[in-house]
């Protein structure tokens, strides 16, 4: 056990960790040469394109460092935002962490949120300032940002780069100097920390997990403390670059277990395994449900489609048990799925992965986020639907959800920051330099206001200098109205929202005139109303493409002419009792980009 060091990467996105990975997986000879590609441990083509980490990963090394062999189990992180429950179990289950910042970018709002959960963790940090090699990298001024927030000596920090490999094997042996062997007690009851799962369809659900005390062989009959399920282990194992089968596995190494669970939901990332026979008296501390707090209606463009699109959600599921989703019908789309996403990211990779892993083409709702509802007797609902709302007579109250907000920015930038913060009904707390130019500002802002375009606003003030980071707080009182959209006076469900009160005239002006330009003129006037209740706030009118009936009156008396027009608008009123109007894609989305 002694000789074991096991470690993760905390970066911000882009900051180089995969390619860092490459370059230690073939320094300590892991991968053949023949087998290497960049971001080796990015097996989503998804994830090479985009250049981001979804899934996380585990991979083990040996290492001979004076003589000695030793075991370097790397658990490669997502980066992003959405996916920071799954960083903290891999945290969890690792006593080092390589902190990687990139001397062209320096610290970013990621690498702060994810330190500080590394920190609460107890864990070594050893950092790493990577890239070095590049023209415009400013590796002074990001080591004295590094020594202000890590508080660490500057001759600690290791330079590097991914790309050249220099530094690479200062960083190995750091590793096995300074991260400490992992603490357990081969002889207690079995405690492995679940942090990842993934779905093989021939083998079922793999679960990959750190053996905290006890140990587990081939062949034991394990429990999974959270659901209470009993399996058999068929094959426990290592994780090199495939899996390789081993009889047992000890304390503190990280394995992984096939048991022939078939579904997703019964391996929870943050549960723990033991025996049956010897059970631990106790689940290891942390496990939490995932939450999703993002919804958005997923419908087929073709209605028969519906079950296909219920297989695919499904076999999804397998592989990100995130994914939540229940049948739910619109009057405008007809059948389909309400989803729950843990962010807009995760919404994004979903639709890709719907796209082209199963070919399914669907027509996205507006997102929104969970509320809950209090009644005039006190009890209270979780929303997920504008269209769920009880009558507004009913209600006490709604409460939204809240987040804490960390942007970091260049100090140029500051005052269209806060001004776009405030325009989202955010609260400024504080506000604190963390080097000369760069600053971080922290707001308690609605979920709700951010989930549609926020980030992308943020990006655009910033060019693309700012970084934001969020934690989910509470749930706060709040004025919200249900906002619907009445076209011929038939209210299209898949285009209401729930909004605040004072941007709710303003919100529904808005929508008219963008509706009003992108829904095709039809032989009959369109009218397209905004309305709270029974308050219509806001209307735009198409006009219908018409046939100039007068065109063969030249000259004679005018009451021809108005004879022909009315037995024309006598044709256009019936044709508008039976006409129905198509609502496009395009305007779905258009809501979304409002602006």
């Amino acid at each position: 056990m002694k000789n074991i060091r096991n470690f993760c990467i905390i970066a911000h996105i882009d900051h180089g960790k995969s390619t860092l990975a490459d370059r230690l997986l073939e320094y300590t000879k892991t991968v053949d040469a023949k087998d290497m590609q960049a971001q080796v441990l990015d097996d989503m083509d998804l994830e090479r394109e985009r250049g981001i980490t979804i899934k996380s990963h585990a991979i083990q090394m040996k290492y001979n460092y004076k003589g000695e062999e030793y075991i370097l189990n790397l658990i490669d992180t997502p980066g992003h935002v959405d996916f920071s429950y799954e960083v903290s179990r891999s945290i969890a289950a690792c006593e080092g962490a390589l902190l990687i910042v990139d001397a062209s970018q320096g610290i970013q709002a990621q690498t702060i949120s994810n330190l500080y959960m590394a920190i609460d963790n107890d864990l070594e940090i050893i950092p790493v300032l990577n890239k070095i090699d590049l023209p415009h990298a400013m590796p002074e001024e990001v080591e004295d940002q590094i020594v202000e927030l890590l508080g660490c000596k500057r001759e600690e920090i290791i330079r590097a780069s991914g790309k050249t490999g220099e530094g690479v094997f200062d960083i190995l042996n750091t590793i096995v100097e300074q991260v400490p062997a992992p603490k357990g007690d081969p002889d207690a009851p079995l405690q492995c920390l679940i942090f990842d799962s993934v779905f093989n369809q021939f083998r079922g659900i793999i679960a990959y997990f750190k053996v905290v005390n006890g140990s587990i062989r081939k062949g034991d009959r394990v429990k999974f403390i959270s659901t209470e399920k009993e399996y058999d282990a068929d094959e426990v194992g290592v994780l090199k670059l495939t899996m390789s089968p081993r009889e047992e596995i000890f304390t503190g190494d990280v394995g992984y277990i096939i048991s022939g669970i078939k579904t997703s939901r019964e391996v929870k990332v943050g549960d723990t395994i033991t025996h049956v026979a010897k059970p631990a008296p106790e689940a290891i501390a942390g496990f939490e449900e995932v939450k999703p707090m993002v919804f958005a209606g997923l419908y087929p463009i073709e209605s028969e489609d519906f079950e296909n699109l219920r297989a695919s959600l499904e076999k999804l599921q397998l592989n990100d048990a995130s994914l939540t989703f229940q049948p739910e019908s619109s009057a405008a789309l007809g059948f389909g799925f309400r989803c729950g996403f843990l962010g807009l990211l995760h919404m994004e990779i979903i639709q890709e992965r719907l796209d082209r892993e199963f070919n399914m083409n669907v027509i996205t709702t507006v997102p929104n986020v969970s509320y809950k509802v209090y009644d005039k007797k006190g009890n209270c609902m979780e929303v997920h639907n504008p269209s769920g709302l009880p009558d507004p007579t009913q209600i006490e109250h709604i409460d939204e959800p809240y987040i804490r907000a960390s942007v970091i920015t260049n100090t140029t930038y500051i005052g269209q920051i806060m001004t776009l913060c405030l325009g989202k009904r955010g609260i400024l707390i504080k506000q604190e330099y963390i080097s000369g130019d760069r600053v971080e500002i922290t707001y308690d802002m609605p979920l709700g206001e951010i989930v549609i375009d926020f980030y992308d606003k943020l990006k655009s003030i910033s060019k693309g200098y700012a970084s934001f980071d969020y934690h989910i707080l509470d749930f706060r009182p709040s004025k919200l109205v249900k906002l619907d959209i009445l076209l011929n006076g038939e209210p299209v469900d898949a285009l209401s929202t729930l909004t605040h009160f004072d941007n709710s005239v303003t919100f529904g002006r808005r929508m008219c005139e963008k509706l009003k330009e992108l829904i095709p003129r039809q032989q009959f006037d369109i009218a397209i109303q905004a309305a709270i209740g029974a308050k219509i706030i806001a209307r735009e009118t198409i006009k219908a493409v018409r046939k100039d009936v007068t065109a063969k009156c030249y000259g004679g008396d005018i009451s021809r002419k108005r004879k022909l027009l009315e037995k024309q608008k006598e044709g256009k009123k019936r044709m508008k009792q039976i006409g129905t109007v198509e609502v496009p894609q395009k305007a779905f989305l258009a809501v979304l980009k409002l602006d």
